[in-house]
């Protein structure tokens, strides 16, 4: 059985590692789709730092040649500067008002396409990696994350754009004024270089752990709201304060971390620029002193000098996005890494065309065994199994016997480490994942209803299905009258979960999604154990009219529930230890006939 790439413990700490590249692979693709529009974002900003810089060029113009001409009677070069002065401004921010336009624009799109790449990979993968992967995790991965992607994007990538072409021109700059200005100029830059490169080690490590840290917390709030009613049955509330004060105190500690080295690079960049300013200053001003320096151009320096340390603070502020970023996008990116346990097929079949004219088809287990791991102990040891077509088979047996493991291989939620399921001859690995969920169709115990009208909620089950196709179906169930009494009948929500409405309302409400999804085999997983002695009969009337004729696998502790089948599986360990017809085997000695008989007395 092929397996999701991690092991379980690392998914367990959120370690979901990113292939080698891969988040430099995401990036780029996320990127690459919108290429025109990085190319038009990446000219307005050359030309925005142009402009920028242009003005300490026409200062020391104006200084050492319109100053001069001005004291000689001729205006033109101060009137030339004013104006160049003024276009350069002027430039600079249509350019920058350019740039945000056409950067604000990609920067969306992208995190658009992010978000939904991750909800609908986190749809496709299989039922073993939710199981395990909490989905607090999930949506930490959306929310906090791709946050801190938008950080990098939007405010960021415009800082270390601009620094590194602003650095690029005015070394250049500098170097064309005055070749040993210049030189020291690019020596400073060579202690910025090592405190840079050990603040972006240091912090990449201290925001790995704040993004872990987070999302940490996000799970733990989104679990225990949605744990509510067991909270306040059991008095968790001061348990989970302690345990949620924990988590924040640990995001605490992460950035403090976190700002605290970011005061180090600063304090650390500021001493090294305001040394390499003073230094520069004075020995220009020795120069200019003994005339082989123009004041001019000292005066530029000096305002090259500013603007090119200035960025400093702000590229801390960059390398901090960065790092969040970096540490968000490869949870990101191995998250997207994940591969589905149960893919589509390569070579995708139809089912048979039936020729009989009852909906059900032959399922059979053929030399199946399954374990949860690759290398696990065996919860469903080989066995053979055949369930006619058309036929209602009951699965019965203790906790952890192996039933539900028996339906979700017929559902397809896994695949057998070793054997087939057929479903007419057609191993269900063969069968493309549409073909597959309208043949097979599982209702659980939970009937988990979404937010919206009971009749949008009816509809999951076929969604072209027209208003009359609705209605008939749960007529057909028995939950018409209960829908029509509600305040606004089939378009009343049923709000979160379906609280708006009773456990055995809801069960109705998935039994009439799944008749009207008509499938040819249905699988009720433990369908009325929450419910109470009439929520019982009302759902058992409705199991009658939805398995007619159909193939049905019914998982049950309820005993109750086994009247409707046509044959009865007992299971222990994994194996059928009893298999028969229900009067057969209650007419036995049996396990089932001592659970029939427990049963009984029970009901005196």
């Amino acid at each position: 059985m092929s397996t999701v790439a991690q092991a379980p413990d690392a998914i367990e700490r959120d370690e979901l590692a990113a292939p080698a590249g891969a988040t430099r692979g995401l990036l780029g693709s996320l990127l690459r789709e919108r290429r025109g529009g990085v190319v038009l974002a990446a000219v307005l900003l050359v030309l925005q730092q142009a402009a920028a810089q242009g003005g300490p060029l026409l200062v020391a113009y104006a200084i050492d040649r319109g100053v001069p001409a001005f004291r000689d009677g001729r205006h033109g070069p101060l009137v030339a500067v004013a104006v160049g002065y003024l276009l350069c401004a002027v430039g600079a921010g249509a350019f920058q008002y350019g740039y945000i336009r056409a950067s604000a624009r990609v920067n969306q799109d992208v995190l658009l396409d992010l978000r939904g790449r991750i909800f609908r990979h986190a749809q496709e993968l299989s039922l073993d990696f939710h199981e395990r992967y909490t989905s607090g995790r999930l949506i930490a991965r959306s929310t906090t994350d791709v946050e801190s992607l938008r950080e990098l994007l939007g405010e960021g990538l415009q800082e270390l754009l601009a620094v590194v072409l602003s650095f690029g021109l005015i070394c250049a700059l500098l170097v064309w004024l005055d070749l040993g200005l210049g030189a020291v100029a690019v020596l400073s830059f060579v202690p910025l270089y090592l405190l840079v490169r050990g603040y972006r080690r240091r912090s990449g490590e201290i925001y790995s752990e704040r993004s872990t840290a987070m999302a940490s917390v996000i799970v733990k709030f989104a679990e225990t709201m949605n744990g509510i009613r067991p909270v306040r049955v059991f008095r968790r509330e001061r348990a989970n304060d302690a345990e949620f004060l924990g988590l924040n105190r640990t995001h605490e500690r992460t950035n403090g971390d976190a700002l605290i080295e970011m005061a180090r690079y600063v304090v650390g960049s500021r001493l090294v620029a305001n040394t390499a300013v003073a230094a520069i200053v004075l020995w220009g001003a020795y120069r200019v002193a003994t005339g082989s320096l123009e004041l001019g151009v000292l005066a530029a320096a000096v305002l090259y000098l500013r603007r090119l340390y200035d960025p400093i603070d702000r590229l801390a502020m960059f390398l901090n996005s960065y790092q969040s970023a970096v540490a968000s996008l490869g949870k990101i990116a191995g998250l997207l890494a994940q591969v589905p346990s149960v893919p589509e097929p390569a070579a995708p079949r139809e089912l048979p065309v039936q020729e009989r004219e009852l909906p059900g088809r032959e399922v059979v287990f053929d030399d199946v065994r399954f374990a949860y791991r690759e290398g696990g102990a065996d919860v469903l040891p080989r066995f053979r199994l055949t369930l006619a077509a058309g036929r209602t088979v009951a699965v019965v047996g203790s906790t952890g016997a192996g039933k539900s493991t028996l339906a979700k291989l017929l559902a397809r939620f896994y695949d057998p480490t070793d054997g087939r399921v057929l479903l007419d001859g057609t191993d269900l690995r063969d069968l493309p994942v549409p073909e597959l969920r309208r043949g097979v169709v599982m209702v659980t115990q939970e009937a988990f209803l979404f937010s919206g009208s009971v009749a949008e909620n009816i509809a999951l089950g076929r969604p072209d299905a027209t208003r009359a196709e609705i209605e008939q179906a749960a007529k057909a169930i028995g939950a018409h009258d209960f829908i029509a009494a509600l305040p606004d009948g089939y378009d009343t929500d049923v709000r979160k979960r379906g609280g708006r409405i009773s456990a055995g309302q809801r069960q109705l409400v998935a039994f009439a999604r799944a008749l009207l999804a008509d499938p040819a085999v249905l699988i009720l997983d433990e369908a009325t154990s929450s419910l109470d002695v009439p929520g019982e009969r009302a759902v058992q009337q409705a199991m009658r009219t939805v398995l007619r004729g159909r193939t049905a696998v019914v998982i049950a502790h309820r005993l109750s529930t086994v009247e409707i089948a046509d044959r009865v599986l007992v299971m222990d360990a994994g194996r059928i230890v009893e298999d028969g017809a229900p009067a057969d085997l209650i007419a036995g000695t049996g396990r089932f006939a001592t659970l029939h008989r427990a049963w009984r007395d029970s009901l005196v």
